[in-house]
């Protein structure tokens, strides 16, 4: 269980780190959004590829965030049967979601998205529209975020095994990250 603990342990450092990515991409995308539209009523300039890169950056949001949602317990749930249930049967809940819905639903997600990425990878597809940008980083948003998803994934389930063993505390595991 141990060496198990200290994978569910590295996968939150992962997740921290592409947690604090995600978090600088909110900011990018809220600052090149201000600049585009100062940029635009100001100058009568704009560019596609300002309009795009904000929807790359919270495409980074939304996909590498959502891994650290998880781990830190904010992610939603019907709390409707999962308040009445004691630690240890919320404990069972997580445990059959993460099993029998998150991970399967993530590796079909993994196996439906990587073909298109590796497609638009190969081929350099770039955005239709003009000045537009390659999309392929936006596309690798896709895959990654689902594989970080299913790393998370494991990690709670490492987690609320090991808190049903009394091998570690039930409440460490939802620790915020270091700011």
């Amino acid at each position: 269980m141990d060496a198990l603990l200290s994978f569910a342990r590295l996968v939150d450092w992962l997740n921290d780190k592409f947690g604090a990515i995600a978090k600088w991409a909110v900011v990018a995308s809220c600052f090149i959004s201000a600049t585009n539209a100062v940029v635009r009523y100001a100058f009568k300039f704009s560019s596609n590829s300002f309009l795009e890169i904000q929807w790359y950056l919270f495409a980074a949001c939304v996909m590498l965030g959502a891994s650290q949602v998880l781990r830190v317990n904010e992610h939603v749930r019907v709390d409707v049967i999962y308040g009445r249930f004691s630690g240890k049967g919320q404990v069972l809940i997580d445990l059959f979601g993460l099993i029998f819905f998150l991970l399967p639903v993530m590796t079909a997600m993994v196996y439906f998205s990587l073909p298109l990425f590796i497609k638009m990878f190969e081929s350099g597809e770039m955005s239709s529209n003009a000045g537009g940008l390659v999309r392929w980083p936006a596309m690798l948003m896709l895959p990654l975020g689902f594989s970080l998803l299913i790393l998370q994934g494991l990690a709670e389930i490492i987690k609320r095994v090991a808190g049903l063993q009394h091998k570690i505390d039930m409440d460490i595991h939802y620790e915020r990250p270091l700011q």
